[in-house]
């Protein structure tokens, strides 16, 4: 069991070198046009190594630069561009901050001046200036809300845009006679660029009347200067922008299958685009397990059966855990009993939820070690309590930040 434990760490390690940010946005940036000064803003959990390594290629061309990013994914100077942390899920004072200071790098600039926008996942909380009559609380509170409803990124997105001044598209405003060009480390399912981030330089697919009916589906209750934002409309074009996808989950899950191919597996991507609730869509993995494991199909030993996506979480308990580690556990009870079976979900920036875990990885005697632990499966679930029991059975998965950041890869390795 520990050799493929280890093939499937090494099949996720070796992906997701695939999509750090370094080798992408040097490929991109050779086909930049650099003439007229550069402004380089950089967003999100990847946003330093999208820095870095813009630096490193454009060197003394970026006349300014700021780098805006979680807690702790700040790894040393980059020249003179100037870095900033703030709060992740959830903005804080130093977003706004680090925003405002941003805004401020953008003034006077002309029509023949470049801003080198890097985004990546995240950038909804890192990136924020309350729009006027909203508070940080007010976007806290909400986006806190939505998350604990199970609301989906897109949906999730939808509202902070519209209490948000730079978001929806008005980032690219605000630049405005200045010409955006925007690399993109995609963690939105479809790569909509209206979504990631909240698209501050995106024109927004999104309309007043679908976030409307957000706070409606999920019975939110709010006060009237939310409701008032929520009713105005976001940029529908932006002439000064040109944008483009770098990376997404569709290039870790090929390069995950590329790797067990390579390593004598039979690999299968069975969905790029996984999106429903986390304990449910580990049970539906721990049946295709069985499924193999009685009748060879969708595949046939050695075989490897891989996921992409981002599964959402309806928080009901305190207890503490991810989409990814409640994944794994919820698989376990179905799991139990077949050997040379592993089921590792992690999310590609390292971090799963608010924990320092990037997710789980569990087998075939996982179930039973919950028992011997004392644990009822069904309890930790309804607490969401997936952290605490994965570290009691030692099946957490710790990267730490990876520097990268596209959706979750899940892959389910029968040897």
């Amino acid at each position: 069991m520990n050799n493929i434990r280890k093939d499937v760490m090494t099949i996720a390690n070796k992906a997701l070198e695939s999509v750090l940010p370094e080798t992408a946005v040097k490929r991109a940036l050779e086909r930049l046009n650099t003439d007229g000064r550069i402004v380089m803003v950089s967003v999100g959990k990847a946003a330093w190594r999208m820095a870095k390594a813009a630096h490193e290629i454009l060197g003394e061309k970026i006349g300014k630069g700021i780098v805006i990013t979680k807690y702790g994914h700040c790894f040393g100077e980059i020249g003179s561009v100037e870095l900033f942390e703030a709060g992740h899920p959830l903005p804080d004072d130093n977003s706004v901050r680090a925003t405002e200071r941003a805004l401020e790098m953008l003034r006077g600039l002309t029509s023949d001046d470049v801003v080198l926008f890097l985004l990546s996942g995240g950038g909804s909380a890192l990136f924020e200036k309350p729009a006027e009559g909203i508070s940080l609380d007010d976007i806290a509170n909400m986006t806190d809300q939505l998350l604990r409803c199970g609301a989906d990124i897109v949906e999730i997105n939808t509202i902070r845009k519209r209490l948000s001044s730079v978001k929806g598209g008005k980032f690219a405003l605000a630049t405005m006679p200045a010409r955006i060009v925007s690399l993109v480390l995609s963690d939105v399912l479809g790569d909509r660029l209206d979504s990631i981030a909240s698209g501050p330089a995106s024109p927004d697919m999104t309309t007043a009347d679908e976030a409307i009916y957000i706070m409606e589906k999920y019975q939110i209750q709010t006060s009237a200067s939310i409701m008032k934002n929520l009713k105005v409309e976001t940029p529908k074009s932006l002439a000064n922008v040109t944008s483009e996808i770098i990376g997404s989950v569709g290039t870790v899950c090929n390069k995950a299958s590329e790797i067990a191919l390579s390593m004598g597996y039979n690999a299968t991507i069975l969905t790029t685009v996984l999106d429903c609730e986390a304990r449910e869509a580990g049970r539906f993995i721990a049946a295709v397990a069985r499924e193999i494991a009685s009748c060879s199909r969708p595949s046939k030993r050695p075989c490897a059966v891989i996921f992409g996506g981002e599964t959402v979480v309806h928080v009901t308990g305190p207890g503490k855990g991810g989409r990814n580690q409640e994944l794994v556990l919820a698989a376990a009870r179905g799991l139990h009993g077949l050997k040379n079976t592993v089921l590792l979900s992690i999310g590609t920036d390292g971090t799963d939820g608010p924990t320092d875990a990037a997710g789980g990885l569990v087998d075939g005697a996982s179930y039973g070690r919950l028992l011997s632990a004392g644990l009822d499966l069904d309890d930790v679930l309804k607490n969401n309590d997936s952290y605490n029991a994965l570290e009691e059975i030692c099946d957490l998965v710790k990267t730490g930040p990876t520097g990268t950041n596209v959706n979750d890869l899940t892959v389910l390795l029968m040897s």
